[in-house]
């Protein structure tokens, strides 16, 4: 037997040893940033950031306020708000079939959770949308939660905090949909002149009509580095003006150096950020 063909055949048992080991699924993940395979308890005690490349992934909302929050503070509230379907919407399926299965494959009702907690002993009204459900699009019953939240924090004269992450409006609900831009633009308008203080935090992404409306309405911005905040895409806009767009073109840094973002805040430090604001406006 040819040298080749003992070699072909080690690495043939190998592959084959490889395939019998008992390694747990999802044990590793590979970071779409840097391509390094890393190890998930790793990355989850390192708040979702990878020890490689500090790329931010995605997490979900609660997952999201148990990082802000103190341990055992946070108190969900409005968790009876629950989706419709008045325009009996369907595309490949009907929307009712939709939220089911959102609801199904999330185990949440929408794609918002909200409540009181406190951030460093600071008593504050937290917001969290989640890209599981639906990309987060706002629809009527995220519009709806966030009022709320925004109301109870006037209410009650406690800060805001909303961790804004989105697709964008939810095209399943047409208008209904678009409402909510107004509705919670008009809510945190309120509460502003009254003296409330919003700290709105962008993740990735953060584009639409969230865009467009309540996230980027706060008295501070803070953004999570790299993350892409726009109304359209950047491959909408390149294919409409047919021009080469600017390095990093949407991201938070770009963003930040426009003027539209105040400061990029690494996931590690947002919450000392956010109660080093509520103390500095008095709140």
């Amino acid at each position: 037997m040819s040298r080749s063909a003992n070699t072909q055949r080690s690495w043939n048992e190998v592959i084959d040893q490889t395939k019998r080991t008992d390694v747990p699924e999802g044990l590793w993940l590979r970071c779409p940033n840097c391509q390094a395979m890393v190890y998930r308890k790793l990355i989850e005690r390192n708040l979702h950031v990878c020890t490689e490349c500090a790329h931010h992934f995605r997490v979900d909302a609660e997952t999201r306020i148990h990082q802000l929050t103190d341990p055992g503070s946070f108190e969900p509230r409005w968790t009876d708000v629950a989706p419709t379907d008045p325009l009996q919407f369907e595309d490949i399926k009907t929307y009712t079939d939709r939220l089911n299965a959102e609801q199904k494959k999330t185990g949440r009702t929408d794609a918002i959770s909200a409540g009181v907690a406190y951030i460093k002993g600071r008593r504050t009204v937290v917001a969290a949308m989640d890209s599981r459900f639906m990309m987060a699009s706002m629809g009527s019953v995220v519009g709806e939660v966030l009022t709320r939240a925004i109301e109870h924090a006037d209410e009650q004269d406690l800060p805001l905090v909303i961790v804004s992450c989105s697709g964008g409006a939810r095209m399943q609900e047409s208008t209904l949909s678009l409402m909510q831009m107004a509705k919670t633009s008009a809510a945190l308008a309120q509460f502003q002149d009254n003296g409330g203080l919003f700290v709105s935090v962008l993740t990735d992404p953060t584009t639409g009509g969230v865009t467009a409306s309540f996230a980027m309405l706060g008295d501070v911005i803070f953004a999570e580095p790299n993350a892409l905040i726009c109304f359209a895409g950047p491959r909408v806009i390149a294919n409409t003006v047919r021009q080469e767009l600017p390095e990093g073109f949407q991201r938070a840094e770009f963003l930040q150096d426009a003027g539209f973002v105040d400061r990029v805040v690494p996931r590690k430090e947002m919450r000392n950020e956010i109660s080093r604001i509520i103390d500095y406006a008095g709140k």
